[in-house]
C-alpha cells in the first residue's frame, strides 16, 4: 500500500513567547505604555483597569481579554479603587488568523479561563523567571526541566485562540464541544488540586491560597469539591491529613506530637480532636485497636490519600 501522509495546517502558530505574567498590581498601579512588533494579550482575572490601545481607550472588568496587535502602542492603568489582578501573555504569531482579534475585547468563559491557568502553571514549570514582574524583558529557563512545558505553553496559547475565535464566529456544535471541554478540564483542575494539597499536607492551607496557588475561584472551588466528594476542600484536606496521620501511626516510627507537628497541627490537642472528629477514636485508641491492625496490611495508594471517584465521599475510619 502506498500511504501518502498530510501536514497539517495551522490556523493559529505561535513560534516564540516573549512573556507569561501573573500581576497582583496595587489600586494605583500606572504603566505609561509601549509597543512591540509581536501580539499580546491581557485578561482581567480581579478587578477592573483602563486600558489604551493606540488612540483608544476602554475600561476592562473581571474576565475581558483584549488583545493587542504588533506595533500597537499600549499601556494601563489600576482604577484607584480596586488592585486588580492580570494575565498577561506575548508572544509571535503570524497567522493570518489573528487579524479576528484586532480591536476587540472578548470575555472568556469557563474554559478558556481554564487554559489561562494552565498557561501560568506551565510557565511556573517552565521557567525561573518571576510571573509578578510587569518589566521583565527575557524569561529564564530553570535550571529544573519540566519535559514539555514550553510546548504545552504554546499548545494551550493555540488552544486558546482557537476556542475563542470558534465561539465568536460560530454557534455550530458548540454547545456540545464546551460541555465535553468542560468536563475534561473539571477533571484535570480536580487532580492538580489533589496534587497540590497532598504537597502541602504539613501547611495550613486556606481557602484563598487554595484558589490563588491553582487559579481557581472560590465558588467554582467548592463547588467542585461538593460534585466530586460531597464536602468542601478544606474538609476534604483535613481528612487528607488524619488519612496520612493514620499511615504514620501504623509506621509507629513517630510519637502523636512530631506526626502533629509533621501535619501542621498549631497543638497536639488540637490533632487529636481533629482525629477524633473524623475517625471516632483519639490517636492513643486507635494505635491500640484492632483496626490499625487491619489497616496496617491493606496495599498502600501511593498516589492519593483518598482515590474519590465517581462523587464517593473519602472513606472514614
Amino acid at each position: 500500500m502506498n500511504y501518502k501522509g498530510i501536514t497539517f495546517i495551522n490556523d493559529f502558530d505561535v513560534e516564540e513567547l516573549f512573556s507569561v505574567h501573573y500581576f497582583e498590581y496595587m489600586s494605583d498601579f500606572l504603566f505609561e505604555g509601549e509597543s512591540h512588533d509581536f501580539w499580546e494579550f491581557l485578561c482581567v482575572d480581579r478587578g477592573e483597569v483602563e486600558v489604551t490601545a493606540d488612540s483608544h481607550c476602554y475600561t476592562l472588568k473581571r474576565g475581558e481579554i483584549i488583545f493587542h496587535k504588533p506595533n500597537e502602542f499600549h499601556g494601563l492603568r489600576a482604577n484607584g479603587t480596586v488592585a486588580p489582578n492580570l494575565v498577561v501573555a506575548s508572544f509571535r504569531c503570524r497567522s493570518s488568523a489573528m487579524s479576528f482579534f484586532e480591536g476587540k475585547i472578548l470575555t472568556i468563559d469557563e474554559v478558556e479561563r481554564n487554559l489561562l491557568a494552565s498557561i501560568i502553571i506551565e510557565a511556573r514549570n517552565a521557567f525561573s523567571s518571576e510571573l509578578d514582574d510587569p518589566y521583565l524583558e527575557e524569561l529564564i529557563r530553570t535550571p529544573a526541566y519540566h519535559m514539555g512545558s514550553e510546548q504545552l505553553i504554546r499548545l494551550y496559547i493555540e488552544q486558546l485562540l482557537i476556542h475563542l475565535y470558534r465561539r465568536y464566529t460560530s454557534s455550530y456544535g458548540q454547545d456540545m464541544i464546551v460541555q465535553r471541554t468542560k468536563l475534561k478540564n473539571d477533571t484535570e483542575i480536580y487532580e492538580r488540586i489533589l496534587a497540590y494539597l497532598e504537597e502541602n499536607l504539613s501547611a495550613h492551607l486556606t481557602i484563598e491560597q487554595i484558589c490563588r496557588a491553582n487559579l481557581i475561584g472560590r465558588s467554582q472551588l467548592q463547588k467542585l469539591f461538593r460534585e466530586k466528594n460531597n464536602c468542601g476542600v478544606i474538609d476534604y484536606f483535613s481528612r487528607m491529613k488524619i488519612s496520612a496521620a493514620r499511615q504514620m501511626i501504623r509506621n509507629q516510627n513517630l510519637n502523636f506530637t512530631q506526626i502533629a507537628d509533621q501535619l501542621g497541627y498549631t497543638s497536639i490537642h488540637y490533632f487529636s480532636r481533629q482525629f477524633k472528629k473524623i475517625t471516632g477514636m483519639s490517636p492513643s485508641e486507635y494505635a491500640s485497636s484492632i483496626k490499625l491492625l487491619s489497616e496496617a496490611h491493606k496495599p498502600l495508594n501511593t498516589k492519593r490519600h483518598h482515590p474519590v471517584r465517581n462523587n464517593q465521599t473519602p472513606p472514614k475510619a
